[in-house]
């Protein structure tokens, strides 16, 4: 499958949009191989991550975030599960989804979802599969955002950064991080 075929469905070329969500998703999808490429043993799905990975973000466009161009009209922390309706709406097998769904953050739990009254599905949000792993833990390494995209990122800032959203986002991010010799 052919990843581009889909953005391009969704997304225009040579918009300010497209641009950053093609370079953050090329950028995520090279860190999700690199990541791979060290874990033979846990035999992760290499071409299920090069196609998953450039299509984690596909939902943006419907959220607002004028700093990278997205217009829409709900907040941009829906962008994962909106991202998993839409690739489920165009028949792709659910696996791809769930890496769009569950990538937000080091993932999401009900339970956070439901204390802090997030606008979300009252679910659990978190990956599960080591290629969903790969892709999340890769995510953090690059900012769609112009202010910070230029920023290499550590696993130390990152887990910082993620602290500042919950401490169990810092938390799984750092076992993954162990887990994957990072």
């Amino acid at each position: 499958m052919d990843p581009f075929t889909l953005i391009n469905k969704f997304y225009t070329p040579g918009t300010k949009l497209y641009q950053v969500l093609i370079e953050h998703s090329r950028i995520v999808t090279e860190k999700s191989l690199e990541i791979a490429d060290t874990l033979p043993h846990l035999k992760p799905d290499i071409e299920f991550i090069r196609t998953a990975a450039m299509l984690h973000d596909i939902g943006i466009f419907l959220t607002r975030a004028d700093s990278i161009g997205c217009r829409g009209t709900v907040p941009y922390i829906c962008h994962g599960y909106l991202g998993r309706n839409l690739l489920d709406e165009q028949g792709l097998p659910p696996e791809y989804g769930l890496v769009c769904e569950r990538h937000t953050g080091a993932g999401i739990t009900r339970e956070n979802i439901l204390v802090n009254k997030l606008p979300l599905p009252p679910r659990d949000m978190v990956p599960i599969s080591i290629e969903e792993k790969i892709i999340c833990v890769a995510d953090k390494y690059h900012s769609k955002n112009p202010l910070y995209a230029d920023k290499k990122m550590t696993p130390p800032q990152i887990i910082a950064e993620l602290e500042k959203i919950h401490p169990d986002h810092a938390k799984r991010f750092s076992i993954w991080a162990e887990e994957f010799n990072l």
